[in-house]
């Protein structure tokens, strides 16, 4: 069921007028605040995560946003007012492949950073559960039928707070193959972390074995190193 459309312009509304009057700090507020060169540093590398593990050759755009929505449904707009510094790597096999984009988003205080979260927020609790998409061909892309649902689920992990978009694709039976995406949207003081895990099978009709595990860690990993 899709979430009405006014309620969602609604919340974006309200979350621009707050991003309009978040500029505003103290010194104590600074004091606490979180900087790009610490988020830099809190990213997990290729090493951190594992041995086949490696630097894609074309990383992702740091000011684009991940897909959130099942689907060919377009990735939400960068947030404004933000910092962005951003990683990206890629495990490839010949039965698939996984994938894990790190994002900070830097805001100047909290409230921007609230703000900027909420509007992620909208967008994610706008998404169709449960989207079917037929065969698409075309001269650069071939890609098999699919389902895929969405889930939006609250997440808290080491006093970073927010919600995680889980994702699961399924092909058609013939042309056996699965996928399957995290994207943890979570904040604390002045940022915050989008950060996407996805793993994709060949000849696979289930969802990953540990992939909820996985995720998990992958976010609590980095959020610990911040604090």
């Amino acid at each position: 069921m899709f979430v009405p459309a006014r309620p969602l312009r609604v919340a974006v509304a309200a979350a621009f007028a707050l991003l309009a009057v978040a500029g505003c700090t103290d010194d104590k507020q600074d004091a606490g605040r979180i900087d790009v060169t610490t988020m830099r540093g809190a990213f997990l590398q290729a090493a951190d995560i594992g041995p086949t593990w490696t630097t894609p050759e074309a990383s992702a755009d740091p000011q684009q946003m991940v897909s959130f929505c099942g689907g060919a449904a377009p990735a939400p707009a960068l947030p404004p007012g933000a910092d962005t510094v951003s990683s990206s790597f890629a495990d490839e096999g010949e039965t698939g492949a996984q994938t894990l984009e790190q994002l900070a988003l830097v805001y100047p205080d909290d409230k921007a950073a609230s703000a900027g979260q909420a509007l992620l927020r909208a967008v994610a609790d706008g998404c169709a559960p449960t989207v079917s998409v037929p065969a698409t061909v075309t001269s650069d892309k071939s890609e098999p039928a699919y389902t895929e649902t969405v889930e939006v689920r609250e997440l808290s992990e080491g006093g970073w707070t927010g919600f995680v978009l889980v994702r699961h694709k399924k092909y058609e039976a013939t042309h056996p193959g699965a996928a399957d995406t995290a994207v943890a949207i979570v904040s604390t003081r002045n940022v915050v972390l989008v950060d996407t895990y996805a793993i994709y099978q060949l000849d696979k009709s289930e969802p990953a074995a540990g992939f909820e595990t996985d995720w998990k860690k992958l976010v609590g990993s980095v959020v610990q190193r911040v604090g």
